[in-house]
């Protein structure tokens, strides 16, 4: 029976970062994947994917639609789909290989295959040829993941009616995609293949999409979503997912109750993502779920059971791979005897459409909902001049901060290069700047990043230079 200190079930962001984190500090670790390749979602069938498509989309976007405008003038360009997924596959396939490198690198025994729990201290792997092994171990972090969600009355065939993980593998472009959910996911995958050329629907039981962000970015994504071709069904609610051969019909309840239909030929289904639990065994080690089938864990990531933790997006908080990976660091170091933090409030969002779409700490409808006396300042793309060098003027920068003693309490974003900009808010934010110290540091001309200086002249006191 082979023995480790610890034991890490599931090699997505937070479990192979904990791995390695654990290794670094002279734990003798384990992981286990029960699939061939590490990384889980994020790296196979989610976050790395993804965004390769929406990379190679934008390149045809910008060929058949901006390249004119800079000066260059082509033939028309043609979408090849099979070598855009090969390319992501490609892409995929390096990263993979990367965390393959790292385990070897830093010693971490890798075990494919499935792995549950005998007892709190024993684990066991079930390979593919129905062969198992048990290994003794100290401690265990639980860091399976999550799949994507379904509504009951759905049945995904993966073929027609599909989720995100057969939306990367299409072997052709949709004549018209319906997306049943306004969400970070349906809007980023519909995004690639409204580039492509499909027409899309977003049917939205909300009033709103990106509902848990910020109202501001809500209303100019939708705006600018709209011009460029998407359609939206908002406060619509589906009722049933009915296919005829190629054409999937969706009939549904608009928000005067009254019954509305859309046809396309390929539906995906992005109504979010539920924890995975199956197989584990909990039950034997005595691991307790919530009432939403997570594993109900303290503000250690330690579950009922000592020994035992979990982390992302099987236990409680946003799904998100970043909030995994410092979840796996923060357990690593907790058993290392360290005093680790993870401030929940600066975990940024992010929404890979184009523009991109970002925000960390409050949202301005959380303030008000707690009284919070606050002020804004906000700053648009359009007037900065690399935003019109570029060619990207839409989108705003806004800035929430404490009426009285100037502390950001919120940066909300949409714009080019929204995801990498939204680093310098949380920089700031962990350093409980305030707006004023935002505004008073220089920031390099011309960049994308000085609409965030601009946007903190104005919660000054509407000192915005350029506005």
């Amino acid at each position: 029976m082979s023995q480790f200190d610890v034991t890490v079930i599931g090699s997505g962001p937070g479990g192979y970062v904990a791995a390695l984190r654990c290794a670094q500090l002279g734990f003798k670790t384990a992981l286990i994947e029960k699939y061939s390749t590490l990384g889980g979602t994020c790296l196979n069938v989610g976050c790395i994917p993804s965004k390769a498509l929406l990379d190679s989309s934008e390149h045809f976007e910008n060929a058949k639609h901006n390249f004119a405008n800079h000066g260059i003038i082509i033939n028309e360009p043609q979408a090849d789909l099979a070598r855009m997924v090969a390319r992501k596959n490609e892409v995929v396939d390096q990263t993979t290989k990367g965390i393959n490198f790292l385990m070897d690198k830093n010693k971490v025994t890798v075990f494919e295959g499935l792995g549950s729990f005998e007892s709190a201290t024993q684990v066991k792997v079930t390979k593919n040829d129905g062969s198992s092994e048990i290994l003794e171990t100290k401690y265990a972090i639980v860091a399976t993941g999550s799949k994507p969600s379904t509504l009951p009355f759905i049945t995904i065939d993966k073929e027609r009616i599909i989720t995100s993980t057969e939306a990367l593998n299409l072997k052709e472009i949709p004549k018209h995609l319906v997306v049943i959910g306004g969400g970070v996911i349906g809007l980023e995958l519909g995004s690639v293949y409204l580039r492509l050329g499909s027409q899309v629907t977003v049917v939205e039981y909300m009033d709103k999409i990106i509902p848990t962000m910020d109202g501001a970015l809500s209303k100019e994504l939708t705006k600018v979503l709209k011009k460029q071709g998407m359609k939206f069904m908002l406060s619509t609610g589906v009722q049933s997912v009915e296919r005829n051969g190629d054409s999937v019909k969706i009939t549904a309840k608009d928000k005067k109750g009254e019954e509305v239909s859309v046809e396309g030929d390929y539906v995906l289904v992005s109504v979010g993502r539920k924890p995975y639990t199956e197989g584990l065994g909990l039950e034997k080690a005595g691991v307790e779920l919530d009432e939403r089938g997570r594993v109900k864990v303290n503000d250690h990531l330690q579950t009922n059971v000592a020994n035992i933790y979990a982390i992302g997006d099987v236990v409680k908080g946003a799904m998100l791979a970043h909030k995994a990976e410092e979840e796996g660091v923060f357990v690593a170091e907790t058993l290392a005897g360290q005093k680790p933090h993870i401030n929940y409030n600066l975990i940024p969002g992010v929404v890979y459409t184009w523009p991109e779409v970002a925000g960390v700490g409050k949202t301005e409808e959380q303030l008000k909902e707690e009284g919070a006396a606050y002020k804004v300042g906000s700053f648009p793309m359009r007037a900065l001049g690399r935003s019109r060098a570029s060619g990207d003027v839409d989108g705003l920068i806004k800035i929430l901060a404490d009426e009285k003693t100037d502390e950001v309490l919120g940066v909300h974003m949409i714009g080019a290069r929204a995801a990498d900009l939204i680093a310098e808010a949380v920089t700031a934010m962990e350093f409980r700047a305030s707006a004023e110290d935002i505004s008073r540091m220089s920031h390099a001309h011309p960049t994308y990043a000085e609409a965030i200086k601009e946007a903190a002249l104005d919660a000054t006191g509407k000192r915005a230079i350029h506005m």
